[in-house]
């Protein structure tokens, strides 16, 4: 059970993150977690939205460089430990995290978390067998 995610490629300058908010919300695009990491020469913004391809077909058409990347959505018990209790199961089954950043809000006392890992079905696997739940994408509110 993926996710899509959206990584825009930016040029580091002013006024890259306003205009593609500003692009995704005159189009009633609604963002759900956004995540950026930068270098020196550019930075790339992770974006979960309320519906991938409507926000990518938007932002290819402003000339916007951009991939799609499958993730995984974790529940996580928003309490001391949660996170690294989750982080130690997958550590222990020898997954790499790429790299993680949580979606806005919580419900039901979890917080969720998204995974970018090699493989989306090995570690769904690890997750259903040490019960850790993962989130549908229909539970964040996306199309």
């Amino acid at each position: 059970m993926t996710i899509p995610q959206i990584s825009v490629f930016l040029e580091n300058k002013a006024g890259q993150l306003a205009d593609i908010t500003g692009i995704l919300s005159e189009n009633q695009v609604n963002m759900r977690a956004i995540n950026i990491a930068e270098t020196a020469d550019y930075g790339v913004l992770r974006l979960i939205v309320d519906d991938a391809s409507k926000a990518s077909a938007i932002l290819l058409e402003q000339g916007f460089i951009l991939t799609m990347t499958p993730v995984v959505g974790v529940a996580v018990p928003d309490t001391p430990g949660g996170l690294s209790k989750v982080l130690s199961v997958i550590s222990t089954e020898g997954i790499d995290v790429e790299y993680m950043y949580s979606v806005f809000g919580q419900k039901d006392g979890q917080a969720c978390m998204i995974f970018r890992v090699a493989d989306t079905d090995g570690l769904a696997a690890v997750l259903e067998k040490n019960g850790i739940a993962m989130i549908a994408g229909e539970n964040l509110g996306l199309h």
